[in-house]
C-alpha cells in the first residue's frame, strides 16, 4: 500500500456510446512526510447535487479539501499506518501542520486544550460512509470507540471523532463524504 489505487473512469464518446476514458493510478495522492505510511488518495468529487454527468476534466487534480464541496460529495481511500509510526511525534502544532494538507485545520477540535483523545480529533459538517476494505481502524469518539474489521461499515454523522490504526499492519479505508448541515440542537452543542 502506498496510495496507488487503479481507478476506472467511464464516459460517452462523440457518439453516445459508454467508453472507458482513463484507466490509471489515480492522480491525486498526498502524502505527509511527518506521518510515515499515511496516504490520501483522492478518487472523485462532485460539485454539487445532482452531480453533472459529463466527460469534463477530472475534478481531482485541485487542491485536495477535507470536506466536499458544498452540496458535493468526495470520495478517497486513506491508508492508515499503525500508530506506532503515525503519532511517534505528533502534538497539536503537528497535527494542525498534518491536517493544513488538504485545508483542514480548522476541523481539529482538540485546540491544544489538553482534553483531547487524540491529536487528529476534528468534525466536519458531513455524512460519512467509511468501508474498511483491509486491516483494521479504531473510531475514537468523545467517550467511546469502535473496532471495525475489513469488510465492515462506519456511518459517521458530523460526529467529533479521530482514527486510529492499534494493529501491526497498515489499514486501508474507503470514505465517501457527503456535504451536510447540522440540525440547529447538534451545532450549539459544540
Amino acid at each position: 500500500m502506498n496510495g496507488k489505487i487503479r481507478r476506472v473512469v467511464t464516459g460517452h464518446d462523440a457518439q453516445g456510446r459508454a467508453v472507458v476514458l482513463e484507466d490509471g493510478y489515480a492522480p491525486n495522492v498526498r502524502h505527509d512526510a511527518s506521518r510515515p505510511g499515511y496516504f490520501l488518495t483522492q478518487l472523485w468529487q462532485t460539485p454539487t447535487a445532482p452531480a453533472p454527468i459529463d466527460n469534463g476534466p477530472d475534478p481531482t487534480l485541485g487542491p485536495v479539501s477535507l470536506a466536499p464541496p458544498a452540496l458535493g460529495t468526495v470520495v478517497r481511500i486513506i491508508e492508515f499506518p499503525p500508530a506506532a509510526l503515525e503519532l511517534r511525534n505528533v502534538d497539536a502544532a503537528a497535527a494542525k501542520q498534518a491536517f493544513s494538507m488538504f485545508g483542514g485545520q480548522e476541523a481539529l477540535t482538540g485546540h491544544g486544550a489538553g482534553n483531547q483523545r487524540h491529536p487528529f480529533m476534528h468534525r466536519t459538517e458531513t455524512i460519512d460512509y467509511a468501508i474498511v476494505l483491509a486491516g483494521e481502524i479504531t473510531m475514537l469518539l468523545d467517550d467511546s470507540e469502535v473496532t471495525l474489521k475489513a469488510g465492515e461499515v462506519l456511518i459517521q454523522r458530523g460526529t467529533n471523532h479521530a482514527w486510529t490504526n492499534r494493529t501491526d499492519e497498515p489499514a486501508r479505508v474507503l470514505f465517501v463524504l457527503v456535504d451536510g448541515k447540522f440540525d440547529p440542537a447538534i451545532a450549539q452543542r459544540f
